[in-house]
C-alpha cells in the first residue's frame, strides 16, 4: 500500500464520470460522521443534529462507540442528500469521507497520510490529481488536525471501554461524546476548530 501525503500526486480524476452514484447508494451505515461533518451538514441545511436524525442520518455502533452515520434511504438504498440528477445536494460540505472517495485515511507515527482505494471506482481512466486539491478543504492543515485528534480521542475511549467492562460505563461515555460533540449545537458563525477544541477540553 502507497501512502501519500496531502501535497503528493494520485490517480483520482476522470472526465469520465456520468453521475453513475455507485458511491451514493448501498453504503450501509459506512458513512461515519465526525464533529466537523455534523457542522458542515448544519452549515448546508440548517438543520440542527435533532432534526437530521429525523430522515438523514443516524446513530451506528462500532467498536462500542455510538457514533452518527449518513442514513441510506428505505426506497432507494441512496444517500438521502441525493438528488433527482443523481448529484449530491449539499456537495461543497459533504462529509469527509464523501470527500476523501476513492482514497482512505491511514494513522500512523507520520500523522495522517492517504492510500488509493484501488478498485472503489469503477471508472479506468483516471488522471493524477494533487491531494489537496481534490479534498477541497479550507485550511486543511487544521483539518488534518482536528483529525488526528478526533482519531486518538476515540481510540483511547474505546481502550478505556475495553479495560472497564462495563456496560453503565459504556454507556455513560457515549451518552457524553454525543451531547458533547453532536447533539450541542454549533454556531456555524464561529469558526469549528475552535469550538471542537473548547468541548474537546470538557470531555
Amino acid at each position: 500500500m502507497i501512502l501519500y501525503s496531502n501535497n503528493e500526486m494520485a490517480r483520482l480524476g476522470c472526465n469520465e464520470c456520468s453521475g453513475c452514484s455507485s458511491c451514493c447508494r448501498g453504503m450501509g451505515q459506512s458513512i461515519i460522521l465526525d464533529p466537523y461533518d455534523i457542522y458542515q451538514l448544519q452549515v448546508a441545511t440548517g438543520q440542527t443534529f435533532a432534526q437530521l436524525m429525523q430522515d438523514m442520518i443516524e446513530l451506528h455502533v462500532e467498536d462500542g462507540l455510538i457514533l452518527p452515520s449518513v442514513r441510506m434511504q428505505d426506497d432507494t438504498d441512496a444517500c438521502g442528500f441525493l438528488n433527482r440528477e443523481n448529484r449530491c445536494s449539499i456537495h461543497t460540505h459533504r462529509p469527509g469521507l464523501c470527500r476523501l472517495f476513492p482514497l482512505g485515511r491511514n494513522y500512523d507515527e507520520n500523522g495522517l497520510r492517504y492510500f488509493l482505494l484501488e478498485d472503489a471506482c469503477r471508472i479506468q481512466n483516471r488522471t493524477k490529481v494533487k491531494i489537496k486539491k481534490w479534498l477541497g478543504v479550507d485550511s486543511l492543515s487544521k483539518y488534518e488536525e482536528f483529525l488526528i485528534v478526533w482519531h486518538d480521542l476515540r481510540k483511547k475511549v474505546r481502550s478505556q471501554i475495553m479495560e472497564r467492562q462495563s456496560d453503565d460505563y459504556t454507556q455513560e461515555v457515549n451518552v457524553k461524546l454525543l451531547e458533547t460533540f453532536y447533539q450541542k449545537p454549533y454556531d456555524i458563525e464561529r469558526d469549528f476548530y475552535t469550538q471542537f477544541e473548547e468541548r474537546n477540553k470538557t470531555i
